[in-house]
This record gives C-alpha cells, sequence and structure tokens, in this order.
C-alpha cells in the first residue's frame, strides 16, 4: 500500500525516546530526561514578548514562502555580525527549523546513483533525509580522541566519481565534537577536488565552549558549493518555534524555495517577527545558557570519567556527551548492545537516554545535559548504580 520511498526511512529515534519520557510522566512515573535534544531553558522574554505582539499586530497571514525580507535581513545582519559571512537576501531561505532547511536540499542536489558522505556517529536524520531521495549515504569513521574529527584516509577511500555531496555538523549531535579549522579545511579541499557540495550543519554554533567558532563557508578559498545551514531553536531556547534559515548558492536557495512553497506554504508568521528579535536584540542570555551549559559539561565529562571502564571524551560543544560503554557490552548478559543499556537505565532506573545504535556507534550512549544540576546528579548516580548492578 505505501510506497517504496517511505521504507528507506526509520523513525527518529531521539523523538521516539522524548515521546517515551512524555508517556511516562503522563503516568505519573518520575523520570530524568536525558535523551532530549533541546535548552532545558525558556525562551528569552524579549522573544517571547515579539511573538506576543506578532499576534496583536495581525502578523497571522501567510507570508512569502521562504521567509519575509525583514527576517532575511535579519538573517543577513547575524551572519555577517557572528560569522563574517556576507551573503544577499536573495541567498537566504527561511524555513521551520534546520531540519527542514537540510531536508530541502537533499531533496534538490541529491538523486538515484549520486553518493552523500556522512560521517559516523551522525545525527539520526542525516541518512534519512540522504535515503528519501534515492541516493546513497556512505559512511566515513570519525576519531573520538579528536572531537570526532574524520579519519581523512577513510574519507579519501570513500570518495567516488558518484559522490555528490559531504554533511559536516560541527559542533555535532551526537558527539558534541567541534572540528579544527585544520580538519574542515582539509574536507573542503577533498570536496572541490571531487565537485561536491558541501552541506554544513550548524545549529549548535552559539554553543562552543573552548575555541571561537568559525563557520565553515569562511575557511575555504572557494566556498560557492557551501550551504551553511543554522537555527534558532538551540541558540535562543526556540526548539517549538520552528525557525531554521539557509544561506548560498542562489540557484540552489531559489530551487528549495520554491520545494517549499509546494509543502509548508511558509514558515510560522508569529514565529518569523519572534526570530527577528531573536537574531537581531539583546543576546546576553546565550552568553547566560553558554556559561551554565559548560558547567554542566564539565560535570558529567568528570562523573562518567570516574566510573569503572567507562570513556568519555570531553565534547567542544552543543549540550551532549557521549560515552564509550563498549567495555560493557557483551560481559553481561542483559546488556549486548546499546539498545539494551539504554533500555535498562530506562525500565530500571527512569533515566531517558539514546541508544548509539541510533548514530551508528553501538557502543556509546548519548546523554544530553540540558537538564538541571540536581537530575544530572541524581541521573549519573543511577548510571553508576547501574554498572555496579552489572558487574
Amino acid at each position: 500500500m505505501l510506497t517504496e520511498r517511505i521504507g528507506r526511512i526509520s523513525p527518529s529515534a531521539t523523538l521516539a525516546m522524548t515521546a517515551k519520557a512524555a508517556e511516562l510522566r503522563a503516568a505519573g512515573k518520575p523520570v530524568i530526561n536525558l535523551s532530549v535534544g533541546e535548552p532545558d531553558f525558556p525562551t528569552p522574554e524579549n522573544i517571547r514578548l515579539a511573538g506576543k505582539r506578532a499576534i496583536d499586530e495581525g502578523h497571522t497571514r501567510y507570508t512569502p514562502g521562504g521567509g519575509t525580507l525583514e527576517l532575511k535581513k535579519a538573517v543577513v545582519e547575524k551572519l555577517s555580525r557572528d560569522n563574517d559571512l556576507h551573503y544577499d537576501t536573495s541567498q537566504i531561505l527561511i524555513s521551520c527549523g534546520g531540519k527542514h532547511s537540510l531536508y530541502n536540499a537533499c531533496q534538490v542536489l541529491f538523486q538515484s546513483g549520486d553518493e552523500v558522505i556522512i560521517f559516523s556517529p551522525y545525527w539520526v536524520s542525516f541518512p534519512d533525509f540522504v535515503s528519501v531521495t534515492g541516493a546513497k549515504p556512505v559512511f566515513v569513521i570519525t576519531d573520538p580522541a579528536q572531537q570526532f574529527e574524520p579519519v581523512m584516509d577513510d574519507l579519501k577511500a570513500k570518495i567516488t566519481s558518484r559522490t555528490k555531496g559531504i554533511i559536516i555538523n560541527s559542533p555535532s549531535n551526537p558527539t558534541g565534537g567541534v572540528w579544527s579549522d585544520e580538519a574542515v579545511l582539509k574536507v573542503l579541499e577533498i570536496a572541490e577536488k571531487a565537485g561536491a557540495w558541501v552541506f554544513s550543519d550548524e545549529c549548535y554554533e552559539q554553543l562552543t565552549y573552548d575555541r571561537t567558532y568559525i563557520s565553515t563557508a569562511m575557511l575555504g578559498e572557494n566556498t560557492k558549493k557551501v550551504l551553511t545551514f543554522q537555527s534558532c531553536s538551540k541558540t535562543y531556547a526556540m526548539t517549538g518555534w520552528r525557525i531554521g534559515y539557509a544561506a548560498g548558492n542562489e540557484t540552489v536557495i531559489k530551487a528549495m524555495e520554491k520545494l517549499q512553497g509546494q509543502s509548508t506554504s511558509c514558515p510560522n508568521s508569529i514565529a518569523q517577527v519572534a526570530a527577528i528579535e531573536a537574531l537581531t536584540g539583546d543576546q546576553s542570555e546565550v552568553a547566560k545558557m553558554r556559561d551554565i551549559f559548560k558547567k554542566r559539561r564539565d560535570y558529567i565529562v568528570n562523573r562518567l570519567n570516574e566510573m569503572k571502564d567507562v570513556h568519555c571524551d570531553t565534547p567542544g560543544g552543543a549540550f551532549y556527551v557521549f560515552p564509550d560503554f563498549s567495555s560493557l557490552m557483551g560481559s553481561n548478559k542483559k546488556i549486548q548492545s546499546s539498545n539494551d543499556l539504554s533500555m535498562y537505565l530506562l525500565e530500571q532506573k527512569a533515566v531517558v537516554t539514546v541508544a548509539g545504535k541510533a548514530f551508528g556507534s553501538d557502543g556509546n550512549i548519548r546523554f544530553s545535559y540540558a537538564a538541571s544540576d540536581e537530575d544530572l546528579k541524581r541521573a549519573m548516580d543511577l548510571v553508576e548504580e547501574t554498572l555496579t548492578e552489572l558487574e
């Protein structure tokens, strides 16, 4: 009954665990949710007020399919201010979240017979975005000890005449890894030789803790085939508002806008007004969130590394850690995979996580530290308790 196309994709593992946590809470069961990929802070007040004003002032009708000119101008201003990237509004697309922009780009650039490089561990949606176009995802291994940067020899070996795209996600979901400028430059050089498009997913670009982030499109000498994707979701705690944007080649942006116009018509009009305030208004709340996330990161990394047979590299950004539990897999009859460990934590300890298998790395578990200090401490106590039980 259903098409072969829909059979190529899987349900989102991260959204599934978020739904499971909500289900348990609705049933009156206390859970600690470390699966969620969104800040635990409220949307800053100035942005909320802008959204309320938008309703009162009647910004409740259709907008142009690719977003309002006012918001595109705000994006241009933001990219210039924060990333030293300079675009015209004709090179900007506003979408219903960064995820939507990435999906649109895959649809207009990839097709059957193409290959697209994805670095593993990867965000759960990347392979499905590629597969649904008929193209083939090709996975390249990374080095956990180097912020999950690509193993360049493996990347070079995976490049073929069919390579049409390379997807970079730094800071990364699920690892939190932030690549060095040198690593990004090497990937850009390889992409240029292959004639491949580079997608730079930068939705966590404001959440880096150990060095200043430089956008991919700033690094190479020839970045005409680089598309930049950013979002209001993570930076401004606006995940439910669903506003993201893409910047790059005008022909590609116009094709994405055409596709979007036949699917969602336009991004939410009220959220677009609020996003203008987010991008151009007071940025002090972003700095406060970043400072709190850094302290949480340091805490959870230290706790995990104190546990027997667990190793956790220190991520440079985002709000995830991706500890290695591979020494536990198979040593206990109950725990043969990351799915087993994630379900054990859920069913026995009411701690919600996401199994690494969903991200292409079965020895790991993703923990989000977008949670209160109290919840993080309690969760780490329960993880430690679990490891003792499984010895």
